[in-house]
C-alpha cells in the first residue's frame, strides 16, 4: 500500500513540475514576440474589439491595452473617434519603455437596431505616428415599455 502511494505521489510530482516548464516556454515565447523599436512604439493586444451583439442601452465602454515597445517613453496627444457616438480616453502622462496602457473607448448604445463599425484614430510620438484602433457590434432593438 505504501509503495502505491508513494508511486502516486511521484506521478503527480512528474505531472506538475512538466506543466510548470510549459507554462514557462509559452511566457518566454510571448515575450520573444515583442519586437523592439528605436524611439516609442505602441503594440496592442488587439487592434479590433467586437461588441457582439448587445442590449440597448448596455454598457458601452470597452478598453484597448498596449505596450511601449520602444526604448523611449511614448506620449498619446490626441485620440479622436470617428463620430461623436465614440467617445475614447487616453492616458496624458509618457508611457514608459516596456510598460503598459490603455485606451478607454465608451460607444453610445442608445443608437438601437443597428450594426456599427467606428475608429479611434491615435496621434503619439512612435516611430509610427498615427495609429487606428476599430470597435463594431449590433445593438439590439429597444424592448417597447411595458405597463
Amino acid at each position: 500500500m505504501k509503495k502505491i502511494i508513494a508511486f502516486a505521489l511521484l506521478v503527480a510530482l512528474g505531472i506538475t513540475t512538466s506543466n510548470a516548464q510549459e507554462t514557462s516556454k509559452k511566457i518566454k515565447a510571448t515575450s520573444a514576440t515583442l519586437a523592439k523599436v528605436n524611439g516609442a512604439g505602441m503594440v496592442f493586444v488587439t487592434e479590433t474589439i467586437d461588441y457582439g451583439t448587445i442590449a440597448h442601452n448596455a454598457e458601452g465602454r470597452r478598453e484597448f491595452v498596449f505596450t511601449n515597445n520602444g526604448n523611449k517613453p511614448l506620449i498619446i496627444t490626441n485620440a479622436q473617434g470617428s463620430c461623436g457616438c465614440t467617445v475614447p480616453t487616453y492616458p496624458k502622462e509618457p508611457i514608459a519603455p516596456g510598460a503598459k496602457g490603455v485606451i478607454g473607448v465608451k460607444y453610445d448604445t442608445s443608437r438601437a437596431g443597428q450594426a456599427f463599425t467606428k475608429t479611434v484614430t491615435l496621434t503619439t510620438n512612435a516611430t509610427v505616428p498615427n495609429k487606428t484602433l476599430t470597435i463594431k457590434g449590433n445593438v439590439l432593438a429597444a424592448q417597447p415599455a411595458k405597463s
